[in-house]
C-alpha cells in the first residue's frame, strides 16, 4: 500500500463542529487525522501536548465563539494525533519502534503531501509545540506561522529528565497511576484550577480521558520527547511569524522566555497569560483570540467575518513589530494578559 492511501475515511460529528476522521499510513506507521472545514481554505495544523489527543488539547478554544469566526471561517483545520493517541487506539505492539520526536515531524509532512496541502500555519502545545518549530526547521518553505503555546526548544533539564524516566517506567510497568495522571494535571493546568472546586470537574475528565488511552501509547510520546534534542539554532534561523503564548505558572515558562530571546525579534512575540498553566487552549482560551487574530491580519488570506467585534487594530501589517502587540498600544482591557518583549540575553 503506497503511504499516501488512505485506510479510514469516516465521517464524524464533534460537537457544534463537524469533520472529517482519516487514518493515513506514512512511512512510520498509521496516524489519525480529523479534517475540518474546507478544503480549498489555508491550512491549519495542530498538534497536543503530551497525553492528549486533539479533543482534550483544543475542545476549549475551538468551542470559543469568537473562535469559530477567526478560525473556522478562514481556515480549513487539520487535527494532527500522535500516533496511538485518537479515541479508540488499540495498543501500539511492542514490536513497534518507538518513533524520534524527527520521525514525528517527518509524519506532518507525510499527512500534508496526502491531502496535497504545501503550505500551513500550525498550532501546537507544550511538546506538540516542539513537533511543529522542528518540522518548521526541516520544512522551511512549507510552514508561513506557528502559534505556539507553552512550548519547549532546549533538551530536557535535569529535574524533567528524571521526571520523564519516572512517568515512562511507571507507565511502561503499572500504567496511569494516580501519581502518573497527578503528574500530568500538575503539568497541564495551573494551581488556580487544580485547587478550586469548579475545576474538580476538569479535573476528572481529564483522569478519565487519562484511564482510557492505551497507557503504552502515551509511554511513547514521552519517550520521543524525552530525547529530544535543542532547537535553539534552527529557531534563530527561522523567518516564519510566531506567536508564542505561555501561561504564567506554566513549568515551561522559561523555556518559552528563552525561545522568544533566540528567535528574531522582526518574526515573532510572546504573550503572557496570567494565573494560568500550560493548557491555556483550555484554562484561558478566550485569552487568545485577540492575539492570535493580531498575529493573523499579518496574512493576506485573512479575513476579518462581518459579524466579528473584537478591537480594530490601527497597525498595517506586514511591518509591525512584535512589541506593538500589546494591551497599552492596541487599547484593549483584556485582564488576563500581558505582553512581553523580548529580553536580550
Amino acid at each position: 500500500m503506497a503511504k499516501d492511501d488512505v485506510v479510514i475515511n469516516l465521517e464524524v460529528e464533534l460537537d457544534a463542529w463537524g469533520g472529517e476522521r482519516h487514518e493515513v499510513l506514512t512511512t512510520h506507521g498509521p496516524i489519525s487525522v480529523l479534517v475540518c472545514g474546507d478544503r480549498e481554505k489555508p491550512a491549519l495544523v495542530t498538534y497536543p501536548d503530551v497525553g492528549l489527543n486533539y479533543l482534550a488539547c483544543f475542545e476549549g478554544l475551538f468551542s470559543c465563539p469568537e473562535a469559530t469566526s477567526v478560525l473556522f471561517h478562514n481556515f480549513c483545520i487539520y487535527h494532527i494525533d500522535p500516533p496511538g493517541h485518537q479515541d479508540g487506539a488499540p495498543e501500539i505492539p511492542s514490536n513497534e519502534p518507538v518513533l524520534s520526536v524527527d520521525d514525528l515531524a517527518d509524519q506532518v509532512a507525510e499527512v500534508l503531501d496526502h491531502f496535497k496541502v504545501h503550505e500551513i500555519i500550525g498550532l501546537g502545545v507544550g511538546a506538540g509545540s516542539y513537533i511543529l518549530s522542528l518540522f518548521a526547521i526541516k520544512y522551511r518553505e512549507r510552514a508561513i506561522g506557528l502559534i505556539l503555546v507553552s512550548p519547549i526548544c532546549r533538551k530536557p533539564t535535569w529535574s524533567e529528565w528524571i521526571y520523564n524516566k519516572a512517568i515512562v517506567n511507571i507507565l511502561y510497568y503499572c500504567g496511569a497511576t494516580s501519581f502518573v495522571k497527578d503528574s500530568l494535571l500538575q503539568r497541564y493546568f495551573s494551581q488556580e484550577v487544580r485547587a478550586s472546586p469548579m475545576g474538580a470537574e476538569v479535573l476528572m475528565n481529564y483522569r478519565r480521558h487519562l484511564d482510557d488511552h492505551p497507557s503504552r501509547n502515551m509511554m511513547r510520546y514521552i519517550q520521543a520527547i524525552h530525547q529530544r534534542g535543542d532547537l535553539s539554532e534552527g529557531l534563530g534561523k527561522l523567518k516564519c511569524r510566531t506567536l508564542i503564548i505561555v501561561g504564567e505558572n506554566s513549568p515551561f515558562h522559561c523555556e518559552s522566555v528563552h525561545m522568544s530571546t533566540v528567535m528574531s525579534r522582526r518574526y515573532q512575540a510572546l504573550i503572557e497569560v496570567q494565573a494560568c498553566g500550560s493548557l491555556v487552549t483550555e484554562e484561558q482560551p478566550q485569552s487568545m483570540i485577540v492575539p492570535i487574530e493580531l498575529f493573523l491580519m499579518f496574512y493576506s488570506f485573512y479575513k476579518r467575518p462581518l459579524s466579528h467585534s473584537s478591537p480594530t487594530s490601527p497597525l498595517s501589517p506586514p511591518c509591525v513589530p512584535p512589541e506593538l502587540l500589546s494591551s497599552e498600544s492596541l487599547g484593549l482591557k483584556l485582564k488576563p494578559i500581558k505582553t512581553r518583549v523580548a529580553v536580550q540575553a
